[in-house]
């Protein structure tokens, strides 16, 4: 394991163990003003789920007061977070996006 140099220098080389990113929750919270069907066009069109999985989490948001979007390393769910808070704004709804540490 240990490699000798001219110099007498003894070098050990070291395995590094990478450990995954940590990941984070997306969730969108309830309002009582942003249309279902703007939320689940949200949850289809940023999350890539199918129209019955959007639904499905659209109404967890409504009867819980949130519901999870996904499971992504800390950038993409940031990336997601900004890009759902200003499509939200922009059309006008109070539509608030979150994510926390899994």
């Amino acid at each position: 394991m240990a490699t000798k140099h001219e110099n007498g220098t003894v070098l050990v080389r070291q395995e590094q163990k990478l450990k995954p990113p940590p990941m984070y929750h997306v969730y969108l919270l309830n309002d009582d003003y942003t249309p279902m069907e703007f939320v689940v066009a949200i949850i289809q069109e940023y999350f890539n789920k199918d129209r019955e999985t959007a639904t499905q989490i659209m109404l967890m948001v409504h009867r819980d007061g949130k519901g999870m979007c996904g499971v992504y390393p800390k950038d993409i769910a940031s990336t997601k977070v900004e890009l759902v808070l200003t499509h939200a704004r922009k059309a006008g709804h109070p539509l608030q996006c979150v994510m926390e540490e899994a």
